[in-house]
């Protein structure tokens, strides 16, 4: 390897640590993801860098299979873009899948810093969170809105994130649930600070006070975000 290679690759290890540190050390506010679900996947590469720009934190991608959502979304090929429209952009995969083992690697390959599985699939979680690690990425476990919280308990030491799903998983635009901030409220006692909790579903400025209030400090948002004229007024709205 050459002096310039070695440099050039020194320095996107560096970038890369610097990007997963985001969900171990987060800034002293709320963290914004913005889903590009509902991106204009015509602009895509636009439409990032727009939404870093107006201040959010992170890159949302959702993606479904057909089989755990009815839904099918993006694969890694989308990710792979993401990183080249934007370099040093943290993105955050939501694996709405039956089967993410198949997925973490593929996706860590295509510049995932962050891939969160559903605590409602088969598979061994705590398996997935420790290739998760293995592969340079934090791991998140998700819970439906159906599914008692109390199941992960056992994972709390395993993972860095919880994901408290606020729609049923598999369309953008649903309605927010109130009902699950009382499942933030839980993971904020048991873990302590030790896992981020992340909120994803319907979340816009009108209840985003309420998502940080339950404890919450990676909020989510897609169309509320991306339909927004004033972005940068939303992204302090869902701030809290």
């Amino acid at each position: 390897m050459t002096a310039n290679a070695a440099s050039s690759s020194e320095r996107a290890d560096t970038a890369t640590r610097s990007r997963g540190a985001l969900f171990h050390a987060p800034p002293p506010r709320p963290i914004v993801a913005a889903s590009i679900l509902s991106a204009d996947f015509a602009r895509l590469g636009d439409e990032v860098r727009s939404v870093l720009a107006d201040g959010a934190d992170a890159i949302h991608v959702d993606v479904m299979d057909g089989h755990f959502v009815p839904n099918l979304s993006m694969g890694p090929a989308v990710c792979a873009a993401v990183r080249r429209a934007a370099p040093q952009a943290f993105i955050d995969v939501h694996l709405m899948v039956e089967a993410p083992s198949r997925f973490l690697a593929p996706f860590r390959e295509s510049g995932a810093d962050h891939c969160t599985f559903h605590r409602e699939i088969a598979e061994d979680h705590r398996a997935l969170a420790r290739r998760c690690h293995e592969l340079g990425m934090t791991a998140g476990i998700a819970v439906n809105p159906e599914t008692p919280v109390e199941s992960v308990r056992e994972l709390l030491d395993a993972v860095d994130l919880v994901l408290v799903m606020s729609v049923h998983p598999g369309y953008s635009g649903q309605a927010f649930i109130p009902e699950v901030l009382e499942k933030a409220r839980w993971v904020r006692r048991e873990a302590a600070g030790r896992v981020r909790i992340e909120i994803d579903g319907g979340v816009s400025p009108a209840n985003a006070s309420q998502c940080v209030g339950a404890g919450v400090d990676v909020v989510v948002s897609a169309s509320a975000l991306f339909g927004a004229r004033d972005r940068t007024a939303v992204v302090a709205a869902l701030r809290g």
